[in-house]
Formats: C-alpha cells, sequence, structure tokens
C-alpha cells in the first residue's frame, strides 16, 4: 500500500546509482568475499546478504552521504570557479579544479537520475538522457495514486489506520486460502501430453549458464522485493556472488525448499482506476526478492518452451508463436459469417474474478499431472511461490475449460460457427481464449445457453475460478426483432 498508512521502518532498498560509484563494486566484492559462514546453501546465502546490508548502510551513511547534499556541494564549488574564472583567467592548476568540479557535478547529476529512474519505475526511458525532472514526477505521482487512507470493504467505509490494515488482511486471507470439500472431478478429461523427452527437459538440474541467462533478461530497475536487493545487484555482481546463487538452485533442485527468509514476498495493492476507494478495484501485486524472482524466471523460461505442446489452438495468451491479434481476428471472422449470411448467433464475453489467485492449486496439480509435467512445478507451490507462474499456471488451467467446451461441440450442445480456411478446410469455432479474457460463440437458442450455463458451473466447481456475471456480457450478432425480451427470459 502507499503513502496513506504508516508502514513502520523504512526497510533497506538497494540503490542501483551506487553501482556507478568509483569502487563500489570492488567494496562489494571485498565485503561478499570476507564473510564466512557455514550452513546450507540458502541459510549461507541470506546470511551474507544480511551482513551485506549493515555494511552498506554504515558505507551509505559515512562515505557516500545524501544525494541532494553532495550534488548542491558540487553545483556551488562549480559555480565558485565561475565566478573566479569571469573576473580573471584561471590558472592551469585551477582550471583543473574547475573541470574536477564540473566532474563532479556531472557525476552527481547522473547518479540522480538513475535514482529517480528506480524509483519511478518507467524503464521506457534510458538513464543518460537527463530525463530527471520526468522520472521524478512520475515517482511523485505513482505516490500519490497508490496512496490509501480509506478503503470499502463489503459496502462497509474503513478510515482508521488499523481498521485498513485488519479489513485487508482479512479479506486477502480469505481469498488467498483454498476451500477445503468437494470439487467436480477432471479424471475423464483428455488433455495434450509432453513427450517423455519435453517432461525430462523440465527436470535436467539448473546450469550456471540457464541462470545467468535468466538473469540477464531480468530488468535491473524493478520494484525490491523483501530483502531489498535490486536484480541490477545480481546482474553487476554475478562474477563473485554466482557460486552461492548456483549453490541455492542445486539445493532447491534435491530438496524442493530454500532458506525462507529468501522467499518472503510483499503484497501489495495496485489501484485500477484514479480515485479507487473499494478493494475490488485495487489489483494485488507480488514483489519478490531478487532470488526468488530468478528462480521463478529460470522455471518460466522452460515453463514457455513446451507451453504450445499441450495448449490447444484456442488459447493465445503467453504461448510462444500466438499473438491477441489471432484471436480477434478469428472472432472478426465469426461476426462476418453470421452477418452475411443473416443469421443469429451470440457471444458470450466471460469476465473471472481474481483470476491468477483464485484457482485452486490441487486443481492445477491434477492438470499438470495429466499433462506429464514433473515434480519441479509441484514443489513451487503455495499462493506465494506460484504468483511468478500464475499467468502460465492459469493458462494450463484454463485448458480444461476449453476441453470441456470443445467436447460439448463435439456432442452438440454447443454449436458454435463453422467457417472455411483458406484451403478449404472446416474450422468450428466455438471459444478463444486469452488468459482470463474469454469469448464463447454459440446458436442463439436458449438450450445452448443453458448447456453453456452448466458448463461454467462444473468449471468453477472443479477450478475454483468464479465467473463474474455482472462484468459478463452476452452479445447479440445479426437481426434480432425481440433481443430485449429473450434476454430476459
Amino acid at each position: 500500500m502507499g503513502g496513506g498508512i504508516r508502514r513502520g521502518p523504512t526497510p533497506f532498498r538497494f540503490e542501483n546509482m551506487w553501482l556507478k560509484v568509483d569502487g563500489f563494486i570492488d567494496l562489494l566484492r571485498g565485503w561478499w568475499q570476507g564473510i564466512e559462514v557455514r550452513g546450507r546453501a540458502s541459510f549461507r546465502l541470506a546470511y551474507k546478504m544480511k551482513v551485506l546490508k549493515h555494511n552498506i548502510k554504515v558505507w551509505n551513511r559515512e562515505v557516500f552521504g545524501r544525494l541532494e547534499v553532495n550534488k548542491n556541494s558540487a553545483l556551488q564549488q562549480l559555480e565558485y570557479w565561475d565566478g573566479v574564472e569571469s573576473e580573471r583567467t584561471l590558472t592551469l592548476a585551477e582550471a583543473e579544479q574547475k573541470k574536477q568540479s564540473k566532474d563532479a557535478f556531472h557525476h552527481w547529476v547522473l547518479l540522480e537520475e538513475v535514482h529517480w529512474r528506480q524509483k519511478s519505475r518507467e524503464l521506457w526511458l534510458k538513464e543518460g538522457d537527463r530525463n530527471t525532472g520526468y522520472f521524478h514526477r512520475m515517482a511523485n505521482a505513482h505516490r500519490r495514486n497508490n496512496s490509501m487512507d480509506r478503503i470499502m470493504i463489503n459496502g462497509e467505509l474503513l478510515t482508521e489506520d488499523q481498521e485498513v490494515r485488519d479489513g485487508i488482511v482479512n479479506e486477502f486471507q480469505k481469498l488467498l486460502s483454498e476451500e477445503q470439500g468437494w470439487r467436480a472431478d477432471i479424471e475423464g478429461l483428455q488433455f495434450k501430453q509432453l513427450s517423455s523427452r519435453e517432461a525430462d527437459g523440465l527436470e535436467v538440474p539448473f546450469s550456471m549458464e540457464e541462470i545467468h541467462s535468466a538473469l540477464m533478461e531480468m530488468g535491473g530497475d524493478k520494484a525490491l522485493g523483501p530483502d531489498g536487493f535490486s536484480v541490477a545487484f545480481w546482474q553487476e555482481c554475478w562474477d563473485f556472488v554466482k557460486e552461492e546463487v548456483v549453490e541455492m538452485f542445486k539445493e532447491f533442485f534435491e530438496h524442493g525448499s530454500f532458506a525462507k527468509s529468501l522467499n518472503t514476498t510483499f503484497l501489495v495493492l495496485i489501484p485500477k482506476k484514479g480515485g479507487a476507494e473499494d478493494l475490488r478495484d485495487f489489483r494485488p501485486i507480488s514483489l519478490l526478492g531478487g532470488l526468488y524472482k530468478l528462480l521463478a524466471k529460470v522455471l518460466t523460461n522452460r515453463l514457455k518452451k513446451v507451453l504450445d505442446r499441450v495448449v490447444s489452438v484456442d488459447q493465445n495468451a503467453f504461448v510462444r508463436g500466438r499473438q491477441i491479434l489471432d484471436a480477434s481476428l478469428v472472432a472478426n471472422d465469426v461476426i462476418d459469417y453470421w452477418k452475411k449470411r443473416k443469421e443469429k448467433g451470440l457471444i458470450c464475453k466471460l469476465d473471472i474474478e481474481k483470476a491468477y489467485d483464485s484457482i485452486n492449486w490441487k486443481f492445477l496439480m491434477k492438470v499438470l499431472r495429466k499433462m506429464g509435467f514433473g515434480w519441479v512445478l509441484f514443489e513451487f507451490k503455495g499462493v506465494e511461490a506460484r504468483r511468478p507462474l500464475s499467468p502460465y499456471l492459469f493458462v494450463l488451467g484454463m485448458e480444461v475449460l476449453s476441453t470441456l467446451i470443445r467436447r460439448a461441440g463435439e456432442g452438440g450442445f454447443i454449436s458454435g460457427c463453422r467457417l472455411r480456411g483458406r484451403g478449404g478446410e472446416e474450422l468450428v469455432v466455438s471459444h478463444l481464449l486469452f488468459a482470463d479474457d474469454t469469448l464463447i460463440f454459440c446458436e442463439a437458442r436458449r438450450e445452448q445457453l443453458a448447456n453453456l450455463s452448466w458448463i461454467l458451473a462444473w468449471f468453477e466447481a472443479a477450478s475454483g475460478l468464479r465467473i463474474n456475471l455482472a462484468k459478463s456480457v452476452l452479445i447479440p450478432v445479426g437481426k434480432w426483432m425481440s433481443w430485449r425480451s429473450w434476454r430476459l427470459s
């Protein structure tokens, strides 16, 4: 949450500008290599990070100092020499001092820009282009937008700090806890499966090259997690931290776990619109520690390579070689087909509540097993753990809905739309999925909508996901003489 609620002591935050200070990386190397500790790899890593935080805090306070003060001091020194030069010609020694003052000022200006770029998270602009003012404004805008001094929860407006805290915590404990009890069974459904070679490829030991490649793909200025270390720290210091990091990955591979302090998560609320007050108008985002984020990135890279092997062509999100434009073009073809033939059709656009947060983990495990996935993804469990993989796991879970609709089409319960491909082959389009955006096409018959409602109810019972009827839309296509009365009935 933002600045509207007091959050206690400010946690440690690694400043990427420090990496541009001469000699700082050498200091980090000396501190890191000078720490001696025994125990499991993740424990050693966590301990070294803790000691390093202390050393950096002392250095920042006693050596680096305050950024604004240092910049102003350098500016005053530069202005002094400008004043002297306006009255007389500088000596060679004085000219050199002025040059040093100018270089020092430009150095502090660059560090200031890096600092505000990291805070603004406007990563599309490059540092070094003198965008400090813009970064500063965006950081302040983010702070204002993300501030929270009141919240509406289930129709009740909470304004006291502790009320807001407790209310939000209670709601998300309900949302993120998985309901126990009966769930619809998916054992009778058939899915595409990975080959044994593809499945084995997901479970090979992590290599240093794989880890480093994933690390360098990550954004160095992304928001910090509980450990306070930015991704840029691990990228710039890889040369002397890599052994401990690789050992941590080895520990996870062999034991399926690592030190708890490395996988804690900040859950923050980002407003979906300006002036948001209702809790439903905030999107929960997980801020992970850099190493935890790196592990998720490595697993995601592995998963992306095989996703298209088990996900049907009806899904277009997060799958290599597929784009949302593909789904838009197909949907457009369906509408044109119905209109040209003067046929009546229905398009159901579904909205799924808290899609990535409410899908049942046991349900997902069944889907993964039936698709041939192995232990690596099973071990990466828990609400915080699976959140980085959520988009990809969600796509796999939605394959159940895709399979149900496809089977209903084969049985004649939902007709969809029959198009002709360029080669003359017949293509039946009954649904299109792009992550949690779902379009379902059916004939304008009440029994087809009734069948669809049964499918959705069964999917909800199996997956834990809920269809938000208030935000879902039924769109008529073609000429309807009495659409309003038909819809109400």
